[in-house]
């Protein structure tokens, strides 16, 4: 079940009702009649498939299924901001602000363009502002447009968890696990991790987007991505992400099999041949120049700007190329003997490498035991 498929009201409801502790308060704090907010439960529940309350003659006692969703349920209504928002109009607009143009988003929802126009209009009115302004053929989302977009979206996350956890409770270990792959992820610890949570979870699917941590982290603050595996940026990225460090990594000055300076090379060597790095601002590209301090002379110009190790593999095979790299990113190469290793970087050149999180993200079990899988590799691989 996709979570904008749920009524907000009687997800409203069904929160309140395990706050307050009775129906009737329930129904005074959503403005709905009690058969109104009983009828709603009821419906919820024939969608979760078990019971939210136990009926008791003292009122409606909550279930560890109630429990667990109401959270979640608070957390989505929090960051819809209205009481007056449908599943409809959410879709509609999350849809919209994603694919940037009405026939398109009307195609990916399913739904007649005048329908999506209506659904988008009514969120608007319901939040009272503008959501969206025309630009030629398409649109641009408004300031306050964009931030509903995504309060929106970490909203479907949070019910997309709560949906999970009930599947959970229901015994069905299902679900979808979205990790954001940064490049010191993905030649080792990621693959192994996923191997051993698989071995243990397999009815769990897991997606990999795979990205630079500009990229990525957008999604992540969005609730797109559920975690991040990579080279750790500096604390002050923000107050609204949270950095778990697992290893220090670090890279080697590579080339190719027989490069001149395979046998031995002094400082000056280093400024002779070209380069392959990352564009400026990355942070592989920050630890070349530290290498070049360390050394005390001037860093030579770079001619070719790359980030991706399938290309920088090739052109180090091609010439007398240096790049600087982690060993995982081209273990296979280094182990064969296509490249080699000219030597290690001089000076303070390492990144840690960890996890980052959205710091209100609340994992679900099975998203915390991928986490332990990740930590438990980690140490395997790297201790």
């Amino acid at each position: 079940m996709s979570p904008d498929q749920l009524n907000i009201r009687h997800l409203a409801a069904m929160a309140a009702v395990v706050e307050r502790g009775s129906v009737s308060l329930g129904a005074r704090a959503v403005n709905l009649t009690q058969p109104a907010v009983t009828q709603g439960i009821a419906k919820l529940e024939a969608q979760l498939g078990l019971p939210l309350f136990g009926r008791q003659p003292g009122g409606m006692v909550p279930t560890e299924a109630a429990l667990v969703l109401a959270p979640r349920v608070d957390a989505a209504l929090r960051l819809i901001g209205s009481k007056r928002v449908t599943a409809a109009q959410i879709r509609a607009f999350v849809t919209l602000a994603r694919t940037g143009s009405y026939p398109a988003a009307a195609a990916e929802a399913g739904v007649t363009e005048p329908s999506l126009h209506r659904a988008v209009g009514d969120l608007g009115l319901a939040m009272g502002y503008r959501l969206a302004d025309r630009r030629g053929r398409g649109l641009v989302l408004t300031r306050q447009g964009a931030a509903l977009a995504r309060r929106l979206r970490l909203a479907l996350a949070e019910l997309r968890s709560g949906l999970e956890d009930i599947a959970d409770i229901r015994g069905q270990e299902s679900g979808r696990i979205v990790i954001g792959a940064m490049p010191l992820s993905r030649a080792r610890l990621l693959p192994a991790a996923i191997a051993g949570f698989r071995a243990d979870f397999p009815q769990v699917d897991i997606s990999v987007h795979e990205g630079s941590h500009a990229e990525l982290v957008a999604p992540l603050r969005d609730g797109e991505v559920d975690m991040m595996i990579g080279a750790l940026r500096d604390p002050s990225i923000g107050q609204d992400l949270v950095q778990k460090p697992l290893f220090e990594d670090r890279p080697i000055i590579i080339g190719r099999a027989g490069h001149p300076l395979a046998d031995g090379w002094f400082p000056d060597d280093l400024r002779r041949f070209p380069w392959i790095l990352p564009p400026e601002g990355a942070p592989l590209r920050q630890l070349w120049r530290r290498m070049f301090d360390a050394l005390d002379i001037e860093p030579p110009p770079v001619p070719i700007e790359c980030g991706s190790v399938m290309t920088i593999r090739q052109l180090l095979l091609g010439g007398d190329y240096l790049t600087l790299l982690s060993v995982d990113q081209l273990a296979l190469e280094l182990k064969v003997g296509v490249v080699i290793e000219i030597g290690s970087a001089p000076g303070s050149v390492s990144r840690t490498i960890g996890i980052t999180t959205r710091a209100d993200w609340r994992p679900t079990r099975l998203q915390s035991r991928f986490l332990d899988a990740v930590e438990k590799e980690s140490r395997n691989i790297y201790s």
